[in-house]
């Protein structure tokens, strides 16, 4: 049985096997970690609040403010218009 496993043919189907194995569960890894970076990512909303703060602060002017607050308006609006992505 050994001697079989060590000629190049039985070889080759066991190293693309293994191959396959590593490359399948390589994807699933990045995609679970993907998914898990895009759900941390904080949208519009929680950067209006920060800006917010800063700006109650004083750390950044009205116009500073205002300018990020067009940005991120836009940004809220495309997000509503773009259909939702179920997998």
């Amino acid at each position: 049985m050994m001697e079989f496993l060590l000629q190049p043919i039985p070889q080759v189907v066991i190293w693309s096997t293994v191959l396959v194995i590593v490359i399948l569960t390589s994807i699933y890894v990045v995609k679970k970690f993907r998914d898990q970076i895009d759900e941390d990512m904080p949208g519009p909303i929680e950067h209006m609040s920060f800006f917010r703060e800063i700006y109650d602060e004083g750390d950044i002017t009205e116009t500073e403010f205002r300018t990020i607050k067009t940005v991120l308006s836009e940004q809220l609006e495309g997000a509503l218009n773009e259909p939702d992505e179920t997998d």
